[in-house]
């Protein structure tokens, strides 16, 4: 399991309450891109409409600049593969929370995507995230020396 893309913020800015694995549709020069790392997830998240889920703000870079089509746009809504009852699921539990892709990574040579249903956090909550980091960073530290 080869991890092409990870929005390592999202353990910081949010708790994660639930993970969700899903296929993504993508063209063809999309998968190059992201199999040379050249994508973000930075302000995506996941939107269900019609009982389909999408993923809304998720940014591709073009793989070769002169050879994408002139009508490409990076930022697209681009169509999450799940089964109708994991998408059901999110509906029903993401009122009033966030759903929002995690990491996307190879799995038997397909791309997958892992979402997660997340609830932001307070000032604080990141606060005492970032004090228990360096904690445990010193008492590593103190251990090592030992």
């Amino acid at each position: 399991m080869a991890v092409l893309i990870d929005y390592r913020k999202a353990h910081f800015e949010y708790e994660i309450l639930e993970k969700y694995e899903a296929g993504i549709e993508l063209l063809g020069f999309e998968v190059k891109s992201l199999r040379a790392k050249r994508g973000s997830l930075d302000g995506a998240y996941v939107l269900v409409k019609g009982g389909e889920a999408f993923i809304q703000g998720m940014l591709i870079s073009p793989y070769q600049e002169k050879n994408t089509p002139k009508d490409y746009e990076p930022r697209r809504h681009r169509r999450l593969i799940m089964r109708k009852k994991e998408i059901a699921q999110i509906a029903d539990v993401s009122k009033g929370l966030t759903v929002v892709p995690i990491s996307m990574y190879l799995k038997n040579n397909l791309i997958k995507v892992t979402v997660a249903v997340v609830k932001g956090k307070k000032k604080y909550d990141k606060r005492e995230t970032t004090k228990k980091r360096e904690d445990d960073r010193e008492m590593g530290r103190a251990m090592k020396d030992r």
